[in-house]
Formats: C-alpha cells, sequence, structure tokens
C-alpha cells in the first residue's frame, strides 16, 4: 500500500426541486454567477445512509418529528390569527413567549428528510403544516404568521403587537427580549429559515409564497427604522435573520431582500470582527454565531471581501482559541476570554445550539477554499458533540454538555421541553447525509470524500455510483466499492484527516497511484464497476493540553475524544473526578484495552482508583470525566492533602444522602412520584429545573430513613431573595422559604430539618413546595440524614 502523508407522491415528485444546502436557490437569472462556492455537497437524495450510529440517530430523529403534532406547534399561531385552535399548545418552551421557533427548525429538519429520503410520511406531514400556516397568513391578510405572545399587565397578548410598535418606532429591549417579547426576532428567523428549506430542499410548492408574505411583513416593519434605531432593534437575539433575507433574495432576484440582509448587520459585533478583533468574551455565544453565518451567505452573493473575512476571523477565533476538546464552545452559554478554560469546565459547557451554528458555518467556509482542515473541525464537533447530544434510543436531547468530572446529561423530554437545543437537535440528526460526499462546481470536477459514513452514492448528475463501507468511528477503515461510472476520467479526493498521520491508500488490493493535495489523496483515472479503493487511518492515542494550563489534559484516540467512566447517572458522584500521577508524557498513564474495542483504555488514578476510558459521544447513561489534572510523582505528594479533604467533604454528603430527585429530568421525577399544577420545565445555570410561581405547586415523593432527617434544596442565588414558597412534608409545614439580605451568587443549597419519623414507621415522605410571591426554579431535592445544625452553602 502506498504512504501517504497530510499537509498543514412519488420519491422523484417529492425531490423535485430540492438542492444542496450551500448553493441550493440559483433561480434567478437576475442574480451574477457565484464565482466564491467552489464545492458543493452531492445532493442528499444521492446519499443513503447505511447501519452505523449516524444513521441510527436519524433514525430515531425521524420517530421523533413524526411523533409531534404540527397543530400544537401552531397553536399560538393560530390564536393569533383569530382562528380557532384545534389541538392544546405543547408544554416547555412552546407554552411561553418564544413559541414557534420549535416549528421552524421542525419545517427545516422534516425538509432534510425528505430531501435526503423522500419519506412520504414525513412529506405529508410537512405538507399539512404548510397548508395550515398558509390559512393562517391569509387570515392576517398582511403577510403576518406568528406564534409570539407577550405579558403585557399581567395578561398574555398576542405578540405581534411588538413587531407593529417596533414599526412605529417604539423599541425597548434588555438582550433577550423586544419590547417584553422573548427572542421574536430569533423565532421569526426559525420560521422564514424553515419555510426557505420546505421550498428548497422538499421542493414543496407551498412553502415559497408563504416565505415571501413573511419576508414582507417584516420588512415592512423594519425598512423605515433610521440606522440607530436598527440598531436597537439589533441589540436583540435575532438569529440569523441576515441569512435568511439572503436566502430569500438567492432565490428571487429581488433586491429588496439583499437591502434588508445587508441593513440587519449588528455593528457592534460586527465591526470589531471584520477589522479582527476578538471581543467574544462576556457574549452570548449562540446569539453571534448565526450573524457570521448570514455574513458567509451575503459574501457569496456580493463577493464582498470583508464578509469573508469576518467570517474566516471569527470562525477561527471560536475554534482555535475559545472551544474544548469535543469541538463545542461557551460556558454556560457566554464565550469567556479566549485560550481561558481551565476555570470555564463545568456542567453547562458547550450549548448544542452552538455546534449546530459551528457546522454551518464551516461548510461556508469549506465551500469556498477545499482544504481538508475544515472537515477535521467538522468532524471533532459532529462525532463528539453532535452524537453525544441525543439519546439514539428515544430521539431527546441536551442542551448543554457538560464537562464536569462526574457531570452526566440532562435529557429532553418528548412533549415537555423544547429548548433552543431541542429544535437544533431536530436539525443535527436530519442532516448526516448531507456532508459526507461534495464536489468540485466546474464540470468534470472531483468527487470529495470527507467523512467517512457507512453509506450508498448514486451521484445521478455524473453518473457514478458506489458504496462507502466502514465502521467509523469504531476503527480506522474504509472501503469505496464503484457500482457505476461514467465513461470518462474521474478524480475521487479523499479526505486523510490530521489524526490519521501514516494513513494508506490502496486501490484493487495494490498501492493507489495517489496525488496529494489540500488534505487530500487524489486518485485520478476511468472507473469500472468493481474498482475498489481501501483507506487506513491509523488511530493513534493522544494528549490535549488546556491552553492556559497544560497540566490540565484531555485524551483522544484517532478522531473520539475519551472518557472515564465514573460510573451510572442514576448514582450519586461523591468524587472530584480523577487525576493522574505520571512522570513523562501523560498519555504514559494510559494502557490499551487488548480485550475490547481499539478506543478502551485503562488507568490507575493517583489515588490507585483503577479507570476505564472509552470514547465520550457513547456514554449517554454515565457519569464521566473528560479533563484530568496531571501531576508528577512528586507534585502529588504535595497536592494529595488537599485533594483528600475535598474528596472527603464530597463523600460524607454520598454517605448521608438517602434519596435525591433532580427536577426537570423525565425519570428521576418519574421515580419520585412528581405531580405539578402546572408542569414547567427549565434550563437555566447548566441544570435542568421545574419553575414554581405563585399560586402553584409541585410534589413529589422521597425515601427517608429512620430518625430525624433534613430536606435538602437547590435554588439559584438570586432567586431565593424577595420570593417565597411554603415547604410542606406530609401535610405539615417545614419552613416558609424568604431570605432577606444581599442576593448569593450561584446555585444555593439550603437546609431544612425535619422531626424524626422512624417511630411512625414511614420509609418515605411526600413532600409539597407551594409558591408564594413571585417565581423559583427548583433544581434538587435531597433527602439526607440528620447532622449537627448546618449553615446554607453553595454547591
Amino acid at each position: 500500500m502506498s504512504h501517504v502523508s497530510r499537509r498543514g407522491v412519488t420519491r422523484r415528485t417529492l425531490l423535485a426541486g430540492a438542492s444542496a444546502l450551500v448553493v441550493a436557490g440559483r433561480a434567478s437569472a437576475a442574480l451574477p454567477a457565484d464565482r466564491i462556492t467552489k464545492v458543493a455537497p452531492v445532493p442528499m437524495r444521492d446519499v443513503t445512509l447505511k447501519p452505523s450510529p449516524f444513521a441510527d440517530a436519524f433514525a430515531a430523529n425521524r420517530r421523533y418529528l413524526l411523533s409531534l403534532d404540527p397543530e400544537r406547534l401552531l397553536h399560538n399561531f393560530y390564536v393569533s390569527a383569530g382562528l380557532p385552535a384545534p389541538r392544546p399548545v405543547y408544554a416547555g418552551w412552546e407554552a411561553q413567549g418564544i413559541a414557534g421557533h420549535s416549528l421552524g427548525h421542525w419545517l427545516s429538519a422534516c425538509s432534510l428528510v425528505v430531501a435526503n429520503t423522500g419519506d412520504a410520511a414525513v412529506a405529508a406531514r410537512l405538507d399539512h403544516a404548510l397548508a395550515e400556516m398558509a390559512r393562517i397568513q391569509a387570515a392576517h391578510g398582511d403577510g403576518y404568521c406568528g406564534g409570539t405572545t407577550v405579558d403585557r399587565d399581567g395578561k398574555t397578548v398576542d405578540g405581534k403587537i411588538v413587531f407593529e410598535e417596533v414599526r412605529r418606532g417604539d423599541i425597548r429591549t434588555g438582550g433577550f427580549d423586544l419590547n417584553g417579547g422573548w427572542v421574536p426576532l430569533y423565532t421569526w428567523h426559525k420560521v422564514h429559515a424553515g419555510l426557505l428549506d420546505a421550498h428548497r430542499l422538499a421542493g414543496n410548492r407551498r412553502a415559497l409564497p408563504i416565505t415571501l408574505g413573511l419576508a414582507g411583513y417584516l420588512a415592512g416593519v423594519l425598512e423605515p427604522l433610521s440606522e440607530a434605531q436598527m440598531q436597537q432593534v439589533l441589540r436583540a437575539e435575532h438569529g440569523g435573520l441576515n441569512e435568511a433575507y439572503a436566502d430569500t433574495y438567492a432565490l428571487t432576484g429581488d433586491p429588496r431582500w439583499l437591502r434588508m440582509a445587508e441593513k440587519i448587520r449588528h455593528r457592534a459585533v460586527l465591526d470589531p470582527l471584520t477589522a479582527g478583533r476578538d471581543q467574544l468574551a462576556g457574549l452570548h455565544a449562540n446569539t453571534q454565531i448565526p450573524k457570521l453565518i448570514g455574513l458567509a451567505r451575503l459574501y457569496e452573493l456580493t463577493e464582498t471581501p470583508q464578509h469573508a473575512a469576518a467570517a474566516r476571523f471569527f470562525h477561527d477565533r471560536v475554534v482555535r482559541h475559545h472551544s474544548y476538546v469535543i469541538g463545542g464552545n461557551s460556558e454556560r452559554e457566554h464565550f469567556g476570554q479566549p485560550d481561558q478554560l481551565s476555570k470555564r469546565i463545568t456542567e453547562a459547557t458547550c450549548e448544542a445550539c452552538n455546534s449546530y451554528n459551528m457546522l454551518k458555518l464551516t461548510r461556508h467556509l469549506y465551500a469556498w477554499q477545499p482544504c481538508a482542515d475544515w472537515f477535521d473541525t467538522y468532524e471533532r464537533i459532529q462525532l463528539n458533540h453532535i452524537l453525544a447530544h441525543q439519546r439514539p434510543d428515544t430521539g431527546q436531547f441536551v442542551y448543554f454538555m457538560p464537562l464536569a468530572p462526574g457531570a452526566r446529561r440532562s435529557y429532553s423530554t418528548a412533549e415537555e421541553s423544547f429548548w433552543c437545543c431541542v429544535g437544533s437537535g431536530m436539525e443535527s440528526h436530519a442532516k448526516h447525509a448531507d456532508s459526507i460526499f461534495w464536489h468540485d462546481v466546474a464540470p468534470a470536477g472531483a468527487l470529495y470524500v470527507n467523512l467517512y459514513i457507512a453509506s450508498r452514492l448514486d451521484w445521478r448528475d455524473r453518473g457514478l455510483a458506489l458504496d462507502l463501507d466502514t465502521r467509523m468511528p469504531a476503527e480506522g477503515e474504509a472501503t469505496l466499492t464503484i457500482r457505476r461510472a461514467p465513461r470518462a476520467v474521474q478524480r475521487i479526493a479523499l479526505r486523510m484527516p490530521g489524526w490519521a498521520a501514516g494513513a494508506t491508500v490502496a486501490l484493487n488490493g495494490r498501492p493507489a497511484a495517489a496525488t496529494m493535495r489540500d488534505g487530500y489523496a487524489v486518485i485520478e483515472r476511468r472507473w469500472r464497476a468493481g474498482d475498489r479503493l481501501r483507506v487506513v487511518l491509523p488511530m493513534r492515542l493522544r494528549a490535549e493540553p488546556v491552553a492556559d494550563d497544560p497540566s490540565l489534559v484531555a485524551f483522544a484516540h484517532g478522531p473520539l475524544v475519551l472518557a472515564a467512566d465514573c460510573g451510572p447517572a442514576s448514582a450519586a458522584y461523591d468524587g472530584m473526578g480523577p487525576a493522574l500521577a505520571v512522570d513523562g508524557p501523560a498519555v504514559a498513564a494510559l494502557r490499551a484495552d487488548d480485550a475490547a474495542d481499539v478506543h478502551r483504555f485503562t488507568a490507575r488514578g493517583a489515588l490507585g482508583e483503577p479507570l476505564t476510558l472509552s470514547p465520550f459521544y457513547a456514554q449517554y447513561d454515565r457519569r464521566t470525566a473528560v479533563y484530568f489534572p496531571t501531576f508528577t510523582t512528586a507534585a502529588w505528594v504535595m497536592a494529595k492533602p488537599g485533594y483528600l479533604r475535598a474528596q472527603a467533604e464530597r463523600q460524607a454528603l454520598a454517605r448521608r444522602t438517602v434519596d435525591v430527585a433532580y427536577l426537570g429530568e423525565m425519570q428521576p421525577e418519574r421515580d419520585h412520584l412528581f405531580t405539578a399544577s402546572k408542569p414547567e420545565t427549565v434550563q437555566l445555570h447548566g441544570r435542568s429545573a421545574r419553575k414554581l410561581r405563585a399560586g402553584e405547586t409541585i410534589t413529589l415523593t422521597l425515601r427517608r430513613r429512620p430518625g430525624a432527617a433534613v430536606l435538602r434544596v437547590v435554588y439559584w442565588g438570586d432567586q431565593v431573595k424577595d420570593r417565597a414558597l411554603t415547604i410542606r412534608v406530609d401535610g405539615t409545614p417545614v419552613a416558609t422559604e424568604r431570605r432577606e439580605g444581599p442576593a448569593q451568587e450561584g446555585f444555593v443549597a439550603i437546609d431544612y430539618p425535619l422531626r424524626a419519623a422512624g417511630e411512625q414507621g414511614k420509609s418515605a415522605a411526600v413532600v409539597q413546595f407551594a409558591g408564594e410571591t413571585g417565581e423559583i426554579d427548583l433544581y434538587e431535592v435531597r433527602m439526607m440524614s440528620a447532622v449537627e445544625a448546618e449553615s446554607p452553602s453553595l454547591t
């Protein structure tokens, strides 16, 4: 084998009109030729996933998409238009002012499924939703079609009032609201983008007229605004509105939409990036990424070089200076200082929406410059974050991907969550076939194999068909078998990943005559049915240190990030996370486990405990440790006493704990007979919670031991002040929680002593929380055996 090194309805009807994501929609002769895009993905209709973790994720996601009722997602839309709502609204975010964002992602996800597989059931469900949206829009009569609501004087009113106020120049925002509405422009973008995808990808003829009505209504609101007024509007999170208008221009050639796309430029963020300045620290991460995707799209349509400069600079800064080892970014949804991650490895790292959007941005940049490095980034995020964030059995999603030692994943519920990351998750797992194969836009160009995902290609436009068989990421080998080929010479370019030093390529069992170009092994020949290309990508173990603390390392094997198994997610974790004492390189602490798969390693922790490391993404129901403090054996002698003290405190808590319920999570709530007068799940500060308002109740049952006990409740610190709730245990009032003094920072655990119950023979306690004033989020309720009185402590 040659050694290559790496350098720096019918299906056809349903798919009519569907096209690739990056270059979709060049429908109007009014547009100039796209001279920017050098490569494009092979249309999804030509790619079929074979059995793999990606196919499992796609199938689970399809089941979830079909389980959702579009009439429930449209509930607020009907009400806004004065039409009877045939079905009740969903709970969670859908029951709040942000209703509609899920619908937009659902439209896009369904369109992706139809574009990929021609799925008749999904296409029919999509068509019904669009028919209802057309009816709703017609009832408004002005192009409006939205589900935003807003609270005014204690009443929930139609959010259309926000847009009409803005039209008049009445603009108020605190960053995540616009005139009191929760991110109405963000939600509007999701719907606009979903309609565009229904037109471009699913080929549904209902979608474009709705899109143009929607675009026209909002443009009518924003066009009269002065530059200063527009910048005030853009302080509110507005998603990728600039991208949506740019794509609408690309479809129609109407310059009105291009003017709108360029008007939606948030200068406070985009001007510094255009100038090459990283001022991201403190900014809400996912608010910013779509703005850069929009600039990238505008660059493709206008060739304005500043747009490209900003997009490239932003991508480089986020990937190289603001991202964790799994490819995700942000802590508690915000960027920190560049290259300062060691103190930001918490339970609130890596919001999934951020990675969804970074993958979109990466595709644009790759389309302009087809170098394999872009897909090294793409692969890292897709394998280690996106695959990790969806349970392949239920199809439910994780908001934050916690990287703190001993952390576990908190999954959405089917009908009570609808977080932003549920919406983007629907899309992420509908598009696993969209970036495997790319091609040169120029005629007779190369076919690029960018992702080694088991699949079948039937490339109709070029007459090439092949099978890509691989067990990636489980092993570093792949075989391409030609089934059909054109008579002309065809180039196939195989990505040689940066992690695969010493990769080899063979053609029909012999070393391939490959030319290396931009990180690809390029083989040019007249292909024949039965030709086989075999790629071997050696997987080696490596340590990746944190920039601001090189003694804190993560491990990867080939493309996969490894994590230590810290026990089942259902069990409490009483450790600090494993440390390693090793003289020499950190990888010397790990040993391959020959009895298991190639990605399984063992190690001995600094305290002598056995450790097993395996791919992080697949540890769906385990607590994990991704980053490891490392010491030389001499340094460990000095550090050990402090480490042991902190470990002992955690272990003491574990011994005292009888039972614990994590609120806002499906299985823990079921296990504790959870009921609520108004069940609203929230995901804030890196954890799930239940919101309790005045007049509402939450009840659950926890185990207890005989004798006195302590009930520990975890709140968010600034919510305890000036708000009140009453706690009852077995019907007896225990406390009315109302704290005076300054608000506390972070999570706060407050203990409530309970009387001895052993003589009554009770093994369980019914705990009820009743809201008195304001609203409080309840994160965790823990039943513990009693010790001497303790003061409230930060967790």
